[in-house]
């Protein structure tokens, strides 16, 4: 027999939506992905793109709850849901849920706010990232540290159980695309860039970053300077420009490092990546499963709705 879902869970990202099925003992059901992401949709797709998603399965109710994290709650998505200010209890996101309009009568949507951080001169933003958080309160209880959650925009978290007390955004992924493919750098990175040497120019460029993390701008010309120069290869300088842009992420931010294990919440490969740069400056670090993280601060977040 079928076990039918009693809600349904949503991380709707900038490049795709995920959906899952969860039954009364929190156990998942079923699981899909479109790739109706926000940034492809207008503002009047979204409950299509909603319904199709989750088309043809079986709920224990005429209607059900369906909780979404992510982009849809972005101004430019569904409907904006306002931020929490931080210091932000996670254990509230529930409670600053907005929820659309939708003509499909069997799913009543809601969509978690996002954090930010006000503070004059260290303003952010963050909306997905928050609930990854909340889940991680769940998976390692009582944790008190720094989070470093790699990606396109990675993000710093100081955080205590379910509360964030501050957080720091990186552009370090945006920023090598950009190099990549639109500045002078694309001359030395054209070619197989997953060769032998990669992985040697990684080594070489974090160690770069970590020694001289404010002497990025000028390190970064070194990319071109070593192709043209010292016969550096395209492999070796995507290597290079990876390590170097990590390294002095991580350089930048070794003041929030301490003693603590730092968890890496994100894709396993770049976790893999800071993994090894933040090792080489002693940190201990431990791998988190994004997914996992994220159903888990779905469940948490439904759990503690007022």
């Amino acid at each position: 027999m079928t076990t039918k879902a009693d809600w349904i869970a949503v991380d709707w990202g900038t490049s795709n939506l995920r959906a899952w099925g969860i039954d009364a003992s929190g156990d998942v059901v079923f699981s899909h992905t479109s790739p109706k992401g926000m940034g492809k949709l207008n503002r009047e797709e979204y409950p299509a793109a909603l319904s199709e998603v989750v088309a043809g399965e079986a709920f224990t109710a005429a209607s059900v709850d369906v909780l979404i994290c992510g982009m849809a709650g972005a101004r430019q998505g569904w409907i904006e849901a306002p931020y929490l200010d931080a210091p932000a209890n996670l254990q509230a996101l529930a409670n600053g849920a907005v929820r659309p309009e939708i003509a499909n009568a069997a799913l009543r949507p809601a969509i978690l706010p996002g954090v930010c951080q006000k503070t004059p001169g260290s303003e952010n933003v963050m909306r997905g990232e928050e609930t990854q958080l909340l889940g991680l309160s769940v998976l390692i209880p009582d944790f008190d540290g720094v989070v470093c959650m790699p990606g396109t925009h990675s993000k710093w978290v100081a955080l205590s159980g379910a509360r964030i007390t501050r957080f720091a955004t990186a552009m370090t992924g945006e920023l090598y695309e950009v190099l990549r493919t639109h500045s002078v750098l694309r001359h030395s990175l054209n070619g197989d860039l997953d060769g032998p040497d990669r992985e040697t120019g990684f080594d070489a460029g974090v160690d770069a970053g970590l020694a001289r993390p404010d002497d990025l701008l000028g390190l970064l010309f070194s990319v071109r300077a070593g192709s043209l120069l010292s016969n550096r290869k395209p492999d070796w300088c995507a290597g290079y420009l990876s390590g170097l842009l990590i390294g002095s992420e991580i350089g930048g931010h070794r003041d929030w490092l301490s003693q603590s294990e730092v968890p890496l919440i994100g894709a396993t490969s770049l976790c893999g990546l800071y993994q090894t740069a933040l090792n080489k400056v002693g940190a201990k670090t431990r791998l988190i499963d994004a997914t996992e993280a994220v159903l888990a601060g779905l469940k948490a977040a439904r759990q503690h709705a007022a």
